[in-house]
């Protein structure tokens, strides 16, 4: 990735312009550089020495403009007929002269007449040329500027500037196609780019000649908006669904009301209600399904009734005995370990992005740590720079050399921190990446100064050549255009390449300007990479010790001149884990809210002389305690097995139990209190027939949640799977606790109010006084008010024409949710991250590296093989390098590096990269004299030909070892040394890579997209480079892949858990409602509509589909269970006569408690999470749970019971008969009509 590169037109050190031609001794030397001077005797006008020079200075160019046949041919034209061409008075001449003795005259300058379209075919055929180990066309290296600012007539006239440097006088090129002042303009035969050369050389490849690819291909148009009329579709179709439904709905009851009127219809009736009483002996006997749930509801009465009884007989036996299961359970704390690893959070073992990285970890080591600071300044320090010629340059603020000495001294002193890690200092140097280590040890930093050798010496020079000025202004303006020299052709002859031997890019220094503006840039970016370690605790141990004394300290650095954004590695985590402490405070003050509420509203105070012994504070903390304990055991179970907890877990179980258990509670202690004891019956019978009537419902809400989050965790996603484990659990033993621990308390609690006991002071007896039963305030507001308001004929029609608005108005919004997480969302609003994230969008101008693996198996060594990958000449069209290179003229990646088109350059029997010492066969690099040294390939046809079988093998480590030098650029140690795999002791290559970066990304959608595009494309590259039996594919690999797969299938995932979980309630509440197919028809349809009601919440409300949200719509199913399920098996058992009558009857008795027990409880908890730091808990919880609890409370509360009132299932006659006999020749005889 980091080439040396020596500008290649170092022109004959000794040009001399001879007046006769003499005979190459040489001409193998001659056929090699000029073989378009080959013909007749052989004559040149230059000497041996003078194509040796002529080939010594050509072997830069070679290892980069060679890729393309005809360009080379064209290049080395240019300098052939300049330096041996027997026709070289007819276009060139000597114009400046000087006397260097009294028989000696120099020349000291030259015209060269190129004909135009001489100039402008070679240029043509360079144009497109890449340079793959630097992401750049070959032309920004070699023009002193841009490729996209560079002209035929430029590049020739820089490469003959006398003030580059390079040459040893003047050379003045004029182009024309016509002679002029008596010369002939140099205008011998060129080749385009597409076509093969007279010594078999072929085209040039797609990659370096546009015009080999055909029409550039054009991005697949963007599906435009379904609409209708202009407008949104689904709006539209909504809209008119929903007029249909109102015409339809109020026609029907309109017809109803007219029908009434001639006829009173049966309570059999579909849709319309009776007035008549139900008699147990009128519309025949029951049928056998009714028998059926009548039976199986009666054995669940009795089997929890005589449980009810057996726990009020024994409180301390069941208690203790819950008590040591408890203790036992929760014992598993001990082992308990919480995940906050994000790759383990959100991204499942088995799913493809994990295993790609497993993979890409395993061959090639992990992804590189970064840490980076994005350094802009307030001040207005903008400033011109005037160069000799041209016009002035606009140089932003951030460019100053004031503010560049600031910066160069900060990251000199970030470069210095030292930390300390167990006992031992750790160093910068010591984690850093050094590419050329060994040899150089300096370390990676991308910044801007390491164009200037990060010395404030090197950033001062100014120098004056030829009256030219030359200082940072124009050394910038060089290095960006050619990062990878090694002079700027000042007098000072200061590198643009990094110290630590790389290239810095510009694109990776610079934001914040448009093009290639780069003197525009309004922000520095300065990263350093760290080494990450896969499996070592030790060494990942100091880079996170270091990089932690980096944040604090820049954390603490001062300096009003810059303004600087940043981040570490460990960052995000950080910052998670510091919101997930400073929100521990907000949860805490929620729960005690909910606590407090919990404790005091169970209570029911029959009159202020009674308040003591009607508390029931201690009752309340109990069931509170049942509460966390249910969760306890959960976590601690799950621990006992080794399923690690997650934060999710941690913060949202305790909110979904709490909802599930309080409810519960409530309807066991509202039920006893609004229940009279029968005549001679004791209490511990009284309990157990008040459990024989609500424990089934509370089986039937707390069953069907357990079944529903078991089922969730057949999910793929790993938060989600987690959370539905440890939530099925935690409901099913919070039900138990319930059934046993708090029905023996509460029998205790009720011998203690009976013997006139105070709350907690239960030890004091207070006198005894008479003790009266009434109703609660709540209690008889829904019985007396709200029940009959909600179901008048006036407003039951109103009900659901609001309710089947809101559910139209949330289809038609539901697939424009957006999808992902804003990575932003995570961090705390005081988090210094926010501002780099801010930063990161506003001024990168490059997104992050991507890999295209190839799996081990491909064969390198077979030419099929090899052209299936490469991307230069010879090489197939669709071939994985040429495939990357396509999809880059649609702005998806820049040019691929490939290092095997690298390795074929580096080969070539022509340069002087590949070498070996004859005697011993070691590697000689290129800049070693040495005479024993010699070149791995002969100069004939065959060694001109790419190696191939163990041709290959043998110099490929040499390659992967060679480090890049000034005289040959294109050694592949810095650049590839891990991105091939060699294997069986280097005799075969396994598993590579080429890399790429993704264009800049800043949305989640962005990232979304990108890593589709990425996996269509290496999809076709697999089928394009695979055998019919292969045994390995492409695949890319890009740090944050592993993160955002999960959205691909986001919405598949959603809708697999959500329609289980409502499969799973559907069965459940089918069995336990007695085999009421309808009834458990009518739960699951309006729990269906809270969940649909709640996208079109997350729409109005800008909150994402994600793993979080998930997790919120499974818990919002199981809480809306306990929403629906009481009120539907309320009316299922009730005996009244009509629709409307049962439904008010259940919306009275169960509606309080529900009301109570999860609504005004969750309220007062949810309002104090709006208090939070974290956005993610503003967004993702408070909105979120509020929406909950709102629509659930609306849906359970108001449209449930007018749903019932209009479609509820009929009287289950053997309920009617069951219910008269037991109730027959008692007080309650009254309540079975």
């Amino acid at each position: 990735m980091f080439p040396y590169l020596q500008k290649y037109f170092k022109i004959l050190l000794l040009l001399t312009l001879c007046s006769t031609c003499i005979y190459c001794d040489l001409s193998h030397c001659l056929q090699e550089l000029c073989p378009g001077l080959v013909y007749g005797d052989n004559k040149v006008c230059c000497n041996t020495q003078q194509l040796r020079t002529l080939k010594k200075n050509m072997q830069v160019p070679l290892q980069y403009l060679s890729r393309c046949p005809a360009c080379f041919f064209n290049f080395m034209t240019l300098f052939c007929e300049l330096t041996c061409s027997p026709r070289q008075s007819d276009f060139v001449s000597a114009t400046n002269f000087s006397t260097f003795d009294k028989n000696t005259t120099n020349v000291d300058k030259v015209s060269y007449y190129i004909s135009q379209t001489f100039a402008n075919a070679m240029y043509n055929a360079c144009s497109d040329v890449q340079a793959p180990s630097t992401n750049l066309k070959a032309l920004s290296l070699l023009c002193g500027r841009d490729a996209s600012e560079c002209t035929p007539n430029n590049w020739i006239q820089y490469m003959f500037d006398i003030n580059n440097g390079q040459v040893p006088f003047a050379i003045d090129p004029d182009f024309s196609d016509v002679p002029i002042a008596g010369m002939t303009p140099m205008s011998n035969v060129t080749f385009n780019c597409t076509q093969s050369l007279d010594d078999g050389s072929g085209p040039c490849s797609c990659q370096d000649c546009s015009e080999a690819c055909g029409p550039t291909p054009v991005a697949p148009p963007v599906l435009p908006t379904w609409t209708i009329l202009g407008l949104d579709a689904m709006t539209v179709i909504m809209w008119c669904s929903y007029v249909a439904f109102l015409i339809l709905f109020f026609g029907v009851m309109l017809g109803a009301w007219c029908y009434r009127r001639r006829m009173v219809t049966s309570e059999y009736g579909p849709i319309l209600d009776s007035n008549q009483p139900q008699s147990i002996n009128s519309d025949g006997d029951a049928t056998c399904c009714e028998t059926l749930g009548e039976r199986f509801e009666n054995c669940l009465r009795v089997l929890f009734s005589s449980w009810g009884s057996l726990c009020v007989r024994h409180p301390l036996t069941v208690i203790l005995t819950s008590v040591v299961l408890v203790l036992i359970c929760s014992a598993g704390l001990s082992y308990m370990s919480i995940t906050t690893n994000p790759v383990e959070l959100w991204s499942s073992p088995s799913s493809r992005a994990r295993q790609e990285k497993d993979y890409f970890d395993q061959h090639f080591g992990p992804f590189f740590r970064t840490e980076q600071l994005i350094i802009t300044t307030p001040l207005n320090a903008s400033g011109v720079f005037s160069p000799t010629s041209g016009p002035d340059i606009h140089f932003s603020s951030i460019l100053n050399i004031s503010l560049l000495h600031q910066v160069l001294d900060l990251q000199t002193e970030i470069a210095k921190l030292t930390a300390e890690y167990k006992g031992e200092t750790v160093t910068f140097k010591d984690i850093c990446i050094s590419p050329l280590a060994p040899y150089n040890d300096n370390c990676t930093i991308l910044s801007l100064l390491n164009y200037y050798q990060n010395s404030h010496e090197v950033l001062d020079h100014e120098d004056v050549v030829f009256y030219v000025n030359s200082d940072y202004h124009t050394h910038f303006l060089y290095c960006v255009s050619s990062p990878t020299a090694l002079d700027d052709t000042s007098k000072s002859h200061d590198p643009c390449m990094g110290t630590f031997g790389g290239p810095v890019f510009p694109w990776l220094a610079l934001g914040g300007y448009e093009g290639t503006a780069y003197n525009n840039a309004t922000a520095l970016v300065i990263t350093f990479p760290v080494h990450n370690y896969l499996n070592d605790t030790d060494k990942l141990g100091k880079a996170l010790a270091w990089e932690s004394v980096f944040v604090n300290f820049v954390k603490n650095y001062d300096n009003p001149n810059l303004t600087i954004a940043f981040s570490s590695e460990r960052s995000i985590e950080d910052e998670i884990d510091r919101e997930s402490n400073s929100d521990i405070t907000t949860i805490v003050i929620s729960y005690v809210i909910m606590f407090v509420y919990i404790s005091l509203a169970l209570g029911h105070i029959n009159s202020f002389w009674t308040l003591l012994v009607d508390s029931k504070i201690s009752l309340g903390i109990a069931g509170i305690l049942i509460v966390l304990s249910s969760v306890a055991c959960s976590l601690g179970i799950f621990s006992y097995i080794g399923i690690p907890l997650t934060l999710i877990v941690i913060e949202v179980i305790p909110f979904l139990v709490l909802a599930v258990g309080v409810d519960n509670i409530f309807i066991i202690v509202q039920t006893y209190q609004r229940d009279e004891r029968m005549p001679e019956e004791e209490l511990h019978q009284q309990i157990g027939r008040i459990l024989g009537e609500v424990a089934p419902s509370m089986f039937l809400s707390s069953f069907s949640e357990t079944v529903a989050f078991f089922l969730g965790a057949l999910s793929s996603m790993p938060a989600v799977r987690t959370f539905s484990l440890f939530a099925g659990l935690a409901v099913f033993i919070d039900f138990l606790l319930q059934i046993t621990c708090f029905v023996s308390l509460l029998g205790l609690d009720i011998r203690r109010q009976e013997a006139n006991r105070p709350d907690i002071l239960c030890c004091v007896k207070l006198s005894d006084g008479q003790q009266e039963k009434s109703e609660g305030c709540l209690f008889r507001f829904f019985k007396k008010i709200y029940a009959p308001f909600i179901l008048k004929g006036w407003v039951r029609p109103l009900v659901v024409a609001v309710f089947v608005g809101m559910l139209s108005f949330s289809i038609a919004v539901v697939n424009k949710v957006e999808i992902g997480l804003d990575q932003r969302l995570a961090m705390p609003d005081d988090s210094y991250v926010l501002d780099y994230f801010g930063n990161l969008s506003e001024y990168l101008h490059t997104g992050p590296p991507v890999y295209f693996v190839v799996e081990d198996g491909h064969d390198y060594k077979a030419p099929e093989g090899q052209n299936a990958v490469c991307g230069g000449v010879g090489c197939n069209s669709n071939s994985l390098v040429q495939q990357i290179y396509t999809a880059s003229l649609l702005n998806n990646y820049n040019v691929p590096s490939s290092w095997l088109d690298d390795y074929f350059d580096w080969v070539k029997p022509q340069s002087s990269c590949c070498r070996y010492y004859n005697s011993t066969g070691a590697f000689c690099n290129a800049s070693v004299v040495d005479k024993t040294c010699v070149p791995c390939r002969p100069m004939t046809p065959s060694g001109k030909q790419r190696p191939n079988g163990t041709e290959f093998m043998r110099f490929l480590p040499m390659f992967l070892s060679d480090n890049p030098n000034i005289k040959c650029g294109k050694g592949g140690h810095a650049a590839y040394s891990t991105a091939v795999d060699l294997k069986e002791n280097n005799t075969d290559v396994g598993a590579t890579y080429f890399m790429s970066y993704h264009t800049i990304l800043k949305t989640s959608s962005d990232f979304i997209d990108a890593l589709k595009m990425a996996r269509e494309l290496t999809d076709n590259i697999t089928q394009a480079i695979g055998p019919h039996n292969k045994t390995y594919s492409v695949f890319p690999y890009s740090i944050f892949y592993v993160f955002y797969e999960q959205y691909l299938t986001i919405v598949y995932d959603t809708a697999f858990n959500l329609g289980v979980s409502l499969a799973a309630i559907f069965v459940v509440s089918t069995v336990l409602l007695g085999f009421e197919l309808w009834s458990a028809i009518l739960v699951s349809f309006t729990i269906a509509m809270i969940l649909v009601n709640m996208f079109g919440v997350m729409w109005l409300w800008d909150i994402s589909l994600n793993a979080v949200s998930l997790v919120n719509l499974v818990m919002c199913c199981g809480i809306s269970v306990e929403f629906c399920s009481h009120i539907v098996r309320a009316f299922s058992v009730s005996t009244r006569s009509s629709r409307v009558e049962r439904a008010e009857e259940a919306l009275a008795h169960m509606g309080s408690s529900v009301f109570s027990g999860i609504t005004l409880t969750k309220f007062g908890g949810i309002l104090i999470l709006a208090l939070s730091k974290s956005q993610i808990f503003q967004i993702f919880y408070f909105r979120m749970y509020l929406s909950i609890v709102l629509l659930g409370a609306a849906h359970g509360l108001i449209f449930l019971p007018v749903l019932l009132s209009y479609a509820g299932p009929s009287v289950n006659k053997a309920k009617v008969v069951a219910a008269h006999n037991r109730f027959v020749g008692t007080d309650r005889e009254q309540l079975v009509y």
